[in-house]
């Protein structure tokens, strides 16, 4: 029978594999790189356009939105088109659209009493384009 001190003294002794993960997750120094430091620091953009760049990638989190835009990289398409390929709604896909509008990723166009949507620009594909390659390429776990 194990008592509730050896049983205390069990839990907080981490095992091998947490040892091992602390320490390889973690600076082991205490010294600050400076030139290294600096560099990131020139290099790094504002925090207004880190900001801007989170609101884009929150707005490509979302599946429905997603789908979307890939349809919309392959053709240019209506509300209705778009609802009937994704078997939505055409109010669901507005409002997906409208979102798309406000984050700048897709533009659109009137045709009499039809409006086709398309991507804004060259740069929604090459997002599209990078992601599908970073997800379909082999897994590497290499440490540095």
């Amino acid at each position: 029978m194990v008592t509730d001190r050896e049983a205390t003294d069990q839990r907080n002794i981490p095992s091998r594999v947490t040892q091992e993960r602390e320490e390889g997750d973690t600076c082991s120094c205490n010294i600050i790189h400076h030139e290294t430091m600096e560099k990131v620091r020139k290099e790094m953009p504002s925090e207004e356009d880190l900001y801007e760049m989170a609101q884009l990638f929150k707005i490509l989190g979302d599946p429905t939105r997603v789908r979307i835009l890939q349809a919309l990289s392959i053709s240019e398409m209506c509300v209705c088109d778009i609802a009937a390929l994704l078997e939505m709604t055409q109010s669901a896909i507005s409002h997906q659209l409208r979102l798309l509008k406000q984050g700048r990723l897709v533009k659109y166009r009137r045709d009499g009493k039809v409006v086709y949507y398309s991507l804004n620009d060259n740069h929604v594909r090459l997002i599209f384009d990078q992601a599908l390659s970073h997800i379909t390429e082999p897994a590497s776990f290499t440490r540095f």
